[in-house]
């Protein structure tokens, strides 16, 4: 578990007249030394604790250890005897209890550490001989280690390796001075002929001998503690990754439903209000005029078939993007066999059908430079040819107007070129015919996606409703534009098709 480190004091409210605040700031001692035997980017982290899986292990592997160190007193005994005045039953005994903790090393590392230190020092006495064996001194230097690697309380261990090393210590400083147990063993080996004294010089090889044993132990216990956080912090890196990855993924779900959402608004809901309107005037003048109501079936059946091949189209570019434009049924791909997407040349096309549906559509053009027009960026064309579609669909739903205008201008100011799409109309409210406000919603997101902005609502001083679209051309529009006409041979450009229109 990972416990957030309490926020740092203000250094105002801490800094002390006179005194230097690097030095006011300064951590104590005992802070500083725990940091080291944990991390100073994260002294706060506990490592977890061993799974069951783990437990068993240590169990296991410390009933292996036992029958290993078992065997190597058998072979000591064997070729070196036993020292005077133990016995046998004490020897394989002790060896025994000083392996026996460490079953439970990684669950209990501090219980296990301290028991293990007070056997090491009774068993000393107990059997010198197997004091001096690698098992007895391997199974306490595992102790040491597991309780610097596995400790959670990183304060207590501090209190617990201070007080083992330092009684160690004291235990060490007592052999060779008051008891004079290592003179006495010195004594037994005789004197010997070398550059320095005899006890002096075995001092100083124990203290070295001692100060690798435990600071080996203590080194390998802190490499593998932060081993284990490194391993904590590269899971946590991966399961940011993967949520992040997850929450990419929903958003560009959510995007692709409102693109389709946006799409079907504007490719269906345009047909289906024809039809309805076409069906209603049709009803009305069934029995007074046969021919206005042929001719509105003859509409609602061109706006079904409409809408039907636009639908499909839609589906089938969903289709292609979830297949990676699967083969059509002449040899081609999907996409292939797709119709270009409308933009601003279809337009014109776009007035002619409403005014099939009885409401007059005048299209204006008005370029700040000739040519302007045909440097609008397909995709921008297709969002304000979507944009039209929708604020005439609005005109015929919830308007009584009877005439309306587009007008396509472009213009530039201190952001540089821009391009503007705007639909008056000159009706009054249609009563009970209030929308959901969708279609208006994709209109504002579409204009959005290029960086435009909208401006949606009744005209000042007038009866009517405006909608007004104005977004930035690129910089390199012309260029962009000039490529795409060179490479869509025998599709009339927007600008010349809507010029030709006002002819």
């Amino acid at each position: 578990m990972h416990t957030p480190a309490a926020p740092a004091p203000d250094a105002a409210a801490d800094a002390v007249p006179g005194t230097d605040p690097r030095t006011a700031r300064r951590p104590p001692l005992a802070a500083r030394v725990t940091a080291w035997l944990n991390d100073p980017e994260d002294p706060f982290w506990a490592r977890p604790g061993p799974t069951a899986a783990q437990r068993r292990h240590d169990v296991l592997a410390a009933l292996g250890f036992l029958l290993v160190a078992l065997l190597a007193s058998a072979l000591v005994h064997s070729y070196a005897g036993l020292a005077e005045e133990d016995e046998p039953w004490r020897f394989y005994l002790s060896t025994a209890l000083v392996v026996a903790p460490l079953a439970l090393r990684r669950r209990f590392p501090l219980p296990v550490v301290v028991a293990s230190s007070a056997l090491f020092l009774g068993l000393t006495y107990a059997s010198p001989t197997a004091a001096m064996t690698l098992p007895f001194q391997g199974a306490y230097f595992a102790a040491l280690y597991a309780a610097v690697a596995w400790s959670r309380d990183r304060q207590a261990l501090w209190v617990a390796m201070s007080v083992v090393v330092g009684t160690m210590g004291l235990w060490l400083l007592g052999a060779f001075t008051v008891t004079n147990a290592y003179a006495d063993f010195l004594t037994g080996l005789g004197e010997v002929d070398g550059p320095l004294p005899q006890l002096p010089s075995y001092a100083v090889f124990t203290l070295l001998v001692n100060t690798v044993y435990f600071g080996g132990a203590v080194l390998a216990g802190r490499a593998s503690w932060r081993a284990a956080l490194q391993q904590h912090r590269l899971a946590a890196q991966a399961q940011r990754i993967r949520e992040q990855s997850q929450e990419i993924a929903r958003r560009a779900v959510v995007d692709e439903r409102l693109r389709i959402a946006r799409e079907l608004h504007d490719v269906v809901a345009h047909h289906v209000s024809v039809i309805g309107i076409q069906a209603g005037a049709a009803r009305t003048v069934l029995d007074r005029d046969r021919d206005a109501a042929v001719t509105a079936l003859r509409t609602i059946e061109g706006s079904s078939r409409t809408a039907v091949g636009e639908l499909r189209q839609l589906l089938g570019v969903l289709r292609a993007e979830g297949e990676d434009a699967a083969p059509g049924p002449g040899g081609g791909t999907a996409s292939a066999s797709r119709r270009p997407d409308p933009g601003l040349g279809d337009i014109p096309s776009l007035a002619r059908l409403h005014a099939d549906n009885g409401l007059t559509v005048e299209v204006r053009t008005v370029e700040d430079v000739p040519g302007d027009l045909d440097d609008v960026p397909p995709a921008l064309g297709l969002s304000v040819f979507r944009c039209a579609q929708e604020s005439l669909s609005n005109v015929i739903r919830h308007s009584t107007a009877t005439t309306a205008s587009v007008t396509l201008r472009t213009g530039r100011g201190p952001g540089g070129r821009w391009f503007e799409l705007e639909v008056l109309d000159d009706g009054s409210p249609r009563p009970g015919t209030a929308g959901t406000g969708f279609g208006l919603q994709g209109l504002r997101e579409r204009v959005r996606l290029h960086g435009g902005e909208a401006e949606i609502g009744p005209r000042a001083g007038r009866p009517g409703w405006r909608v007004r679209a104005r977004c930035p051309l690129p910089v390199d529009a012309a260029g962009a534009g000039a490529a795409d006409r060179a490479g869509a041979a025998g599709i009339p450009a927007a600008g010349r098709a809507l010029r030709g229109s006002e002819a």
